[in-house]
């Protein structure tokens, strides 16, 4: 008869033996290049933009990336980035496009990550030349994680926003958050054991004044509620932000230089 104890270890092993198996590889990434850069050259070497993301997420719904792009000589300035994650079921979490007088630049958001998986950015220099850098984050079930929010609390405050600054004159962190479900597509109701449709903010734009600072184009990878912390240089002029949903609805609003609403 068999080791009734012996049994019992071996299957609190396998959860673990499982994931000791999932190593990072660039399978994934050797089909999803073509898709999105075709046959162009990509480098990995350091110096246009780093990437910070946690090796092991707390929230698989809300992993925290933060990119910092390095101020270059013109010409060689980074003007665009792209945020994949490799295993999502819809890679391409968000196409960032800075403005052009950005500057140095740093810039934070929080992703949906469904399995462990790559989180890569890649960096568009004004020369065309693409630069790369990855993370590989250990998490599971964002994309299919159930909202924080009953879905009459998120209809009712769909597209409000909020902007906050964090200081005065000069270079100055801010923060935008647009409020918004952001389904996935992949969330089941547990009332009705469907699945919610996806609907989610597919396209954001931050002015000062009437100069752009930066817009995105997004997919389902953005985290309920998107929330972005970026720097730019303070001027004392307003701050707009527009943005766009996957029914084609439009939100925007325009906040004075300390943060209040108009």
């Amino acid at each position: 008869m068999p080791n009734r104890r012996l049994l019992l270890q071996c299957a609190l092993l396998l959860p673990v033996a499982a994931h000791a198996q999932t190593a990072p590889n660039e399978d994934t990434w050797i089909g999803l290049k073509p898709m999105f850069f075709g046959e162009k050259p990509i480098d990995e070497a350091p110096g246009y933009v780093t990437l910070d993301a946690p090796a092991r997420a707390e929230d698989a719904a809300m992993v925290p990336v933060q990119l910092k792009f390095s101020a270059r000589e013109k010409g060689d300035r980074v003007v665009a980035a792209t945020v994949i994650v490799d295993e999502n079921p819809s890679p391409l979490a968000t196409t960032l496009r800075r403005g052009e007088d950005a500057g140095v630049f740093d810039f934070a958001l929080r992703l949906r990550v469904n399995s462990y998986s790559y989180v890569r950015v890649i960096a568009e220099s004004e020369s065309g030349a693409l630069h790369m850098v990855k993370v590989f984050v250990k998490a599971a079930g964002g994309c299919s994680a159930p909202a924080s929010k009953n879905p009459e609390e998120a209809k009712a405050n769909i597209g409000k926003m909020r902007f906050r600054t964090f200081a005065g004159q000069g270079m100055a962190e801010a923060q935008a958050m647009i409020r918004h479900p952001n389904y996935s597509g992949m969330q089941m109701d547990q009332l009705t054991r469907m699945y919610t449709p996806a609907w989610y903010v597919t396209q954001v734009r931050v002015l000062q004044g009437e100069k752009l600072l930066f817009s995105m184009e997004n997919g389902i990878s953005l985290s309920e509620d998107p929330t972005f912390r970026f720097s730019y240089v303070a001027n004392g002029q307003p701050v707009r932000i527009e943005a766009k949903d996957s029914t084609g609805a439009a939100y925007a609003q325009t906040f004075d230089a300390d943060g209040a609403a108009y």
